[in-house]
């Protein structure tokens, strides 16, 4: 390159008011010593980073926008389609199988909480479903990490009654072995839970207890307290190139998308062996109160 042009180039530069603007930050954490919960700017403010504080493994898997730990629902067939799939309508908060972000309309964050609003994507055609709105509330509290979902359907459409992910969560292929309490353990006076490996397609669980954990090789793992929920759907994902594995579970209820639907639920976190996990969520108030209503 000839120097008889630099030195022009670099006062026009210095000479103009125009700053480069720093590119938006893409991922915002959470950390009070403890436990780090990252969420992601550009995937609906979703969760896609949990482990232990200063980590630099997560425990969550982020292959795609549909791998968050994130609102889901479901509605009827609509002749959309899903990379060949004949799919339905499916507001996510994440965004679109293609890559294509969902709408963060509010975000307010303190040091150990924050607040989001979202304006989910329809998943397989990527449009922005206008008629529904999703809200987040995450804080944490020592090890725990409490979340706390609500989505507003204001659509004309009354779907028919489905399955719905209450939420999806996707793990690191590490965390292989899901653990749960039924009541085929309680019959037979066991107290230490059930496990799977699971496979694929999906299996289901049910739960007499309000959690499920999954556990690696080691016996870490990543619990969930899921009082809204009875049934889990869960499956393994393998491939031969490995980049895609996962471990996946969704706590389920069923119910329709109406219109004027309104839907509250919450959800918590924690890291520890699967004993430690069951024995703090034991003593918070949500297991004590779906405990109190089913007796």
């Amino acid at each position: 390159m000839s120097s008889h042009w630099i030195a022009p180039l670099l006062a026009l530069l210095f000479a103009s008011n125009v700053e480069a603007e720093a590119p938006e930050p893409r991922w915002h954490y959470l950390d009070n010593g403890i436990i780090r919960l990252g969420v992601d700017l550009q995937a609906g403010v979703s969760i896609g980073w949990f482990s232990p504080s200063k980590s630099e493994r997560n425990v969550l898997n982020t292959f795609d926008r549909g791998r968050y730990i994130q609102q889901s629902y479901y509605g009827d067939k609509d002749g959309s389609d899903w990379h060949g799939q004949p799919w339905r309508y499916n507001p996510v908060q994440g965004g679109s199988w293609k890559g294509e972000p969902a709408e963060v309309m509010e975000f307010k964050a303190e040091a150990t909480r924050l607040y989001a609003k979202t304006r989910p994507r329809h998943w397989a055609t990527g449009a922005l479903t206008e008629d529904v709105l999703m809200e987040e509330w995450f804080s944490m509290e020592g090890g725990l990490a409490k979340l706390r979902y609500r989505m507003t359907y204001s659509g004309k459409t009354a779907h028919r009654k489905t399955h719905q992910e209450l939420p999806a969560v996707f793990l690191h292929p590490d965390y292989r072995t899901l653990h749960w309490h039924d009541q085929t353990t309680h019959q037979q006076e066991q107290k230490v839970p059930r496990l799977l490996i699971p496979g694929q397609p999906s299996d289901m669980i049910r739960m007499d207890e309000p959690w499920a954990a999954y556990a690696r090789a080691d016996g870490q793992a990543l619990g969930l307290l899921i009082p809204h929920a009875t049934q889990a759907t869960c499956y393994r994902y393998e491939e031969a190139s490995k980049v895609s594995d996962c471990s996946y579970i969704a706590p389920l209820q069923t119910f329709a998308l109406t219109p004027g639907l309104v839907f509250d639920y919450e959800v918590v976190l924690a890291l520890g062996t699967v004993e430690q996990i069951r024995a703090v969520f034991s003593k918070l108030p949500a297991w004590k109160q779906k405990r109190e209503t089913e007796n």
